[in-house]
């Protein structure tokens, strides 16, 4: 099921200890302060052009979600987003992302795992991209979830030479650029 803009509020509790079952285990291993903010950041994200959340539900409450909005035409001056335009120059930033949609989060409980809960979210949110185009950028340090991106079919976007890249961006296997 796939939710706009602000209604996913609704369900913010249950995506916080979603988020909170999956983020404070390792490699995360993150703490109740950043938990909190990811409260926050969803309320925020919620009301970015194109925001969309995607749900995987069952009897047991909210197994895993997605979400992800349109991005601009110039990414937010964020830290994260500076080291994409570092790794892929303004050029192929505009080209690849711009008007793209780009994941934020996914987060997927540990017992839904196995039944290829994240597959499906990724797939369904990519899915309602435009023209195919979506996106993740996501540590390098982050090798679990690296590894289930390519094995998804989602493809590393190079990086310009000499560039650092401790950050990987990824197209969605329906990205026309991903080819």
């Amino acid at each position: 099921m796939i939710c706009y803009g602000p209604s996913v509020l609704d369900l913010a509790d249950d995506l916080v200890d979603a988020y909170a079952e999956v983020f404070s285990a390792p490699p995360w291993n993150e703490g109740e302060e950043s938990i909190q903010r990811f409260h926050y950041r969803l309320c925020a994200s919620a009301r970015h052009p194109g925001f969309r959340a995607a749900l995987a539900q069952s009897g047991s409450g909210i197994d895993g979600f997605a979400t992800a909005w349109l991005t601009p035409d110039r990414l937010p001056d964020t830290r994260n987003h500076a080291k994409v335009v570092a790794q892929l120059g303004p050029r192929r930033v505009s080209e690849l992302l711009s008007g793209a949609l780009e994941l934020d989060e996914l987060a997927v409980r540990r017992h839904a795992r196995p039944q290829g809960v994240g597959r499906t979210l990724l797939t369904e949110l990519a899915g309602d991209a435009p023209d195919g185009r979506a996106w993740v950028l996501m540590a390098r340090r982050a090798e679990d979830a690296v590894a289930s991106y390519r094995r998804l079919g989602w493809r590393e976007v190079a990086p310009l030479p000499d560039a650092s890249n401790e950050v990987l961006v990824f197209l969605a296997p329906g990205h026309p650029a991903a080819a």
